[in-house]
């Protein structure tokens, strides 16, 4: 193809350097669209008919709509919108230009989708849509930047200096004008430079500088008649020089331009009027409404062949309509029974809603107040456990040393019947999920047991352990949870058995190629239940009797929160006692079966605690209430470790900038800036230095949001003194190294 674009680009100054044409050059027309469009485009630019040019245009698009030829649309639409452009019609201008548009981005960018591009930009231009235009100016200006087209840019160039004229930027759109003149380097684009004088003129005008406005303006006309001597260019030139002459009283000069923009206009307006002496885009659009006459004609003609069988089949309706009829009114009556249980139902349902509700509310507000009463016990207890820990470290009288003992019992026991409490409340919330952690369960058993030597000393207990020897691989499972199952049923065991037995059997009942049910069993010879307390016993704060506390104490929590983790665990729970003669629990658990044990080594990683670990090492102390100030920093203290304490989140974050620690103990809450938010900022700009929490909220609901914030660890409020220094000297450990 494509001899007629060259005249598209030659016309609107996009032929640049040798020349090269929009569209790539095809030795021949090879189909009937080629054909067309070209007869279109001479029609147009050499003959100015552009009835012909329509018409052609539009013959070329219904070929390649009926040989399915998609690829030359775009080429068609693109003509016809610049037909339409040249004829003022600018709303079909735009519509056959964004047609264009839409084919050819179906392929990999190039000239003509950048030409289409720019013609919209300029269409929406002088709708005076200047952010559209600017938008399509861009996206053209892109793809000649890809393409290297260093001329075709000027054009679009040329286009912005006119937004920023209309906008009154006239610094801004001088400098683009000038550029636009420095810049062109082909005569095909001698138009451009044209309109870029005539412009600059223009802009001179609106400033009041009348002098400098001829100046531009008669390097246009002069450059215009060098040239392709463009009629509407020399028409807008004269009648600014006119204009300009006027303005500073040279009435001759003005009357001379005025009388050849007479002349000019009157041969524009004779030639227009014979060239457009019928309305091809009126006989087109006729055409076009005919054409859909013709087609819903054909259609009432269809329509009419159904009606005669549409008749027919009502006549059929009619009867078949009267017999549902008769089974309508033998079922009305039970449709008005259904309608009332409905209406019944759906009341019922509302009362229904209504009291979930109230219960989801309920529950809310118990998980709420919950959480509040933790934090707010938390906090005082810790100051009671640390300040009676301190104590007991400094030698008290022998006197005194009861009173520390019950001091530190109680805070013990207030601890873990808060714990149990909101173990309660996190199994009750359905947010708990099941881990799948590979664990060997002798480890397991053998840990647990070395973890109830002195509470079996105290009560004078033997323990004894069980496990099947066929058990041979490592089971995936939830430790934790079956660790809190063991432990809870343990130390219930012990408590309730002084100076008796207890035992932990573990046996494998059923295994297959990947699975293994292991049956778990703790019994004593204790106290037993009652009877009558049996089926009780599972309930929150539920315990064999008002005695049975007093003498044993607990909070009742225990085998409550035993059997919601049992039936997490997909299981059940059996109970079998006898008052006086013990008691046994049971369950059973279906785990994966992970490598065997004879492949697997164990290798337990412990961090040695010692002087060395902690002396003259730098913690900082990031801590707003006073009393857990005073006793963090005895216990960091007591180590040998220098404590330097900041009460707010703002200054610790500027205070890391100018100095290092060895590690950072970082309080959750504190006033403005927060703990996490703090930990956050300093890991902008400290990534090395251990930051460890402190918080009196739960640790099994908060720990993964804390680390999250780039904190390493999280110590739950009133800590353990030993787990304390166990977690800081795992963490200095690690600065030392």
């Amino acid at each position: 193809m494509k001899k007629f674009f060259c005249l598209i680009l030659l016309t609107t100054a996009f032929i640049i350097g040798k020349a090269q044409p929009l569209y790539k050059e095809v030795a021949q027309i090879n189909d009937s669209v080629d054909y067309y469009l070209e007869i279109a485009i001479f029609n147009k630019e050499d003959k100015k008919s552009y009835n012909k040019a329509i018409i052609y245009t539009e013959k070329a698009i219904d070929y390649a709509k009926n040989e399915k030829l998609e690829h030359k649309l775009g080429d068609c639409y693109l003509v016809l919108g610049r037909i339409y452009y040249d004829l003022n019609k600018l709303d079909d201008a735009i519509e056959n230009f964004i047609r264009s548009i839409n084919i050819y981005t179906k392929k990999e960018a190039n000239y003509n989708l950048a030409f289409a591009y720019y013609n919209l930009g300029k269409c929406y231009l002088e709708s005076n849509k200047i952010e559209l235009s600017e938008i399509y100016f861009k996206k053209a200006t892109n793809i000649y930047e890809k393409l290297n087209l260093k001329d075709a840019i000027q054009l679009i160039n040329l286009q912005k200096g006119i937004i920023q004229k209309n906008k009154k930027q006239y610094e801004a759109a001088s400098k683009l004008f000038q550029n636009v003149i420095d810049n062109i380097e082909t005569e095909a684009l001698l138009d451009v430079e044209v309109e870029a004088f005539l412009l600059l003129g223009e802009i001179e005008t609106e400033k009041g500088n009348p002098y400098k406005a001829i100046e531009f303006l008669e390097s246009a006309l002069k450059l215009n008649a060098s040239g392709n001597n463009n009629t509407n260019l020399q028409q807008r030139i004269l009648k600014d020089l006119m204009q300009a002459y006027k303005n500073i009283d040279q009435f001759s000069k003005s009357q001379f331009y005025a009388e050849k923009y007479i002349q000019i206009s009157d041969s524009i307006g004779n030639f227009f009027n014979t060239s457009l002496y019928e309305n091809a885009y009126d006989k087109i659009q006729f055409d076009k409404q005919l054409q859909t006459i013709q087609q819903l004609d054909e259609e009432k003609k269809s329509q009419q062949k159904t009606l005669r069988f549409s008749k027919l089949i009502s006549i059929l309706s009619i009867a078949l309509i009267s017999i549902l009829s008769l089974l309508s009114l033998s079922l009305f009556k039970n449709n008005k029974i259904r309608i009332n249980t409905n209406k019944l139902l759906k009341e019922k349902n509302k009362e229904l809603i209504k009291e979930k509700e109230k219960a989801e509310l309920a529950s809310k507000t118990r998980s709420e107040f919950l959480a509040t009463v933790s934090h707010e016990l938390r906090t005082p207890l810790n100051a009671i456990n640390g300040i009676t820990y301190l104590l007991l470290q400094e030698n008290p009288k022998e006197s005194q040393m009861n009173y520390l003992k019950s001091l530190e019992f109680s805070g013990n026991y207030l601890l873990n019947f808060i714990n149990d409490i909101l173990e309660i409340n996190r199994l009750e919330s359905d947010k708990v999920q099941i881990e799948k952690i590979s664990f060997n369960i002798n480890e397991l058993v053998e840990n647990l047991s070395t973890s109830f030597n002195e509470f079996t000393n105290e009560n004078n207990v033997t323990f004894h352990v069980s496990i099947d020897k066929s058990i041979k691989n490592l089971i995936v499972g939830d430790i934790t949870k079956l660790s809190q199952v063991l432990i809870n049923l343990i130390n219930n065991a012990i408590k309730f058995s002084k100076n008796g037995d207890v035992w932990l059997n573990i046996k494998n009942t059923h295994q297959t190629e990947n699975q293994i049910t292991l049956f778990f069993e703790v019994k004593d010879n204790g106290i037993g239940i009652p009877f009558e307390k049996q089926e009780s016993i599972f309930e929150s704060f539920s315990q064999g009797s008002v005695e049975i506390n007093r003498t044993y104490g607990g909070t009742g929590l225990g085998l409550s929160i035993v059997k919601k983790l049992i039936e997490l665990l997909d299981s059940t729970i059996k109970l079998q006692s006898e008052p006086n003669k013990g008691t046994a629990f049971t369950f059973e658990i279906t785990f994966d079966k992970g490598n065997s044990l004879e492949n697997t080594s164990s290798e337990e990683v412990t961090t040695r605690v010692d002087g060395k670990t902690f002396k003259n090492k730098n913690v900082l102390l990031v801590e707003d209430n006073k009393i857990n100030q005073m006793i963090t920093c005895k216990m960091l203290e007591r180590k040998a470790i220098n404590c330097t304490i900041i009460d707010n989140g703002e200054e610790a974050i500027e205070h890391l900038k100018t100095n290092t620690y060895d590690l950072v103990l970082m309080d959750v809450h504190l006033p403005g800036i927060n703990g996490t938010e703090a930990t956050a900022i300093i890991r902008t700009f400290d990534t090395k230095t251990p930051i460890i929490a402190l918080t009196a909220i739960s640790l099994n609901e908060n720990r993964e949001m804390l680390l999250s914030y780039g904190m390493n660890e999280v110590i739950t409020k009133p800590f353990v003194p030993e787990d304390f220094y166990t977690v800081l000297a795992s963490y200095l450990t690690k600065t030392e190294e």
